[in-house]
């Protein structure tokens, strides 16, 4: 009688494929890389008012950001096992990108009311653009260096155990929306404590547009993330009530305005400080006060955190089962 092993459910791969990302972050930093040090070295590129399409890494200084990029996407493509600080290095790099190209908040909010800010230019939003494709593919070659060598689920990267309730919202993912919604209503607060002379787009169409988005963004969006009328849409809906929402019609706005406004306002908020600290506050025509930034922006910073952190419960809960682990 011949014995037999039995076969296990998952067979683990000794030598993961071929990685492809880092390959791709390289080509990005050699021609990213390429068209920053032109500009740099020919001063060819102007966007008024701010002068760059970047803030803080311009000039030179966004070259040296596409060749951090390069060398951690050689580290990726080289390496045969987990290296926690190329990991850690390749997301700092990832964050300076997201610091660098933070006007696309700027961009996205205007094109979304077809009203651009002064900011905008065309050559400026491709640009910047084209920064925060890198960090993009630099963050996916992260994750996926981390899959493959944390010994974790081959499909999905998972390296815990299975969560076994995916409806039960965890109690940080509430404080978090709740976060969001206090940072939204203190902003608000803090433009009724001025009021609303003067502020550009006060009235019109792309006013309307702005305000409701603010509230959609701010009150509904993070609440949504952590309620059942966010996944199954309620019965006073036509039509669609009883059906489930795509995830996505909730996470890539969460995503987008999350990312967007912890990095635009958190750069916002160290130029503050270092503009109070220093009496250097420049404040225009005088109609906002010192202290009104130092409500509004760290009221959106939190908006921004609590944003985020509620849309990562949301994607845990919403996520597809994988057909490997069960995760």
């Amino acid at each position: 009688m011949r014995l037999t092993r039995p076969v296990p459910a998952v067979l683990p791969s000794a030598v993961p494929p071929p990685a492809v990302l880092p390959y791709a972050v390289l080509a990005w930093a050699v021609g990213y890389g390429a068209l920053r040090l032109w500009w740099a070295a020919t001063g060819g590129q102007h966007h008024p008012p701010f002068g760059s399409d970047l803030v803080l890494f311009t000039g030179w200084w966004s070259v040296g950001l596409c060749a951090a990029a390069g060398l951690v996407g050689i580290g990726l493509a080289a390496a045969r096992s987990w290296r926690p600080a190329l990991a850690v290095a390749g997301w700092a790099v990832c964050g300076a990108v997201v610091v660098a190209c933070v006007l696309l908040l700027l961009d996205l909010v205007g094109l979304l009311i077809l009203h651009p800010t002064p900011a905008f230019t065309v050559g400026g939003f491709l640009g910047r653009l084209g920064c925060l494709t890198g960090g993009l593919l630099l963050h996916a070659a992260v994750l996926d260096h981390r899959r493959r060598y944390r010994g974790g689920c081959p499909e999905c990267g998972r390296t815990g155990p299975a969560r076994s309730d995916r409806s039960r919202v965890p109690g940080w993912a509430r404080a978090g929306a709740w976060a969001a919604v206090g940072g939204c209503l203190l902003r608000l607060a803090a433009q009724v404590a001025v009021g609303f002379d003067g502020v550009p787009l006060a009235q019109g169409a792309s006013m309307l547009a702005f305000e409701v988005g603010f509230l959609l963004a701010g009150v509904l969006l993070p609440l949504a993330l952590v309620h059942r009328w966010g996944r199954i849409w309620p019965g006073w809906v036509p039509l669609l009530a009883g059906r489930r929402i795509p995830p996505a019609l909730l996470l890539v706005p969460a995503t987008v305005f999350a990312v967007g406004l912890v990095g635009y306002f958190g750069v916002g908020l160290v130029d503050l400080a270092v503009e109070t600290a220093t009496g250097t506050f420049d404040p225009g025509d005088g109609r906002f006060p010192l202290a009104f930034f130092w409500v509004a922006e760290p009221a959106y910073w939190v908006w921004g955190w609590g944003l985020g952190v509620a849309a990562v419960s949301f994607r845990t809960r919403t996520r597809p089962v994988c057909p490997r682990c069960g995760g």
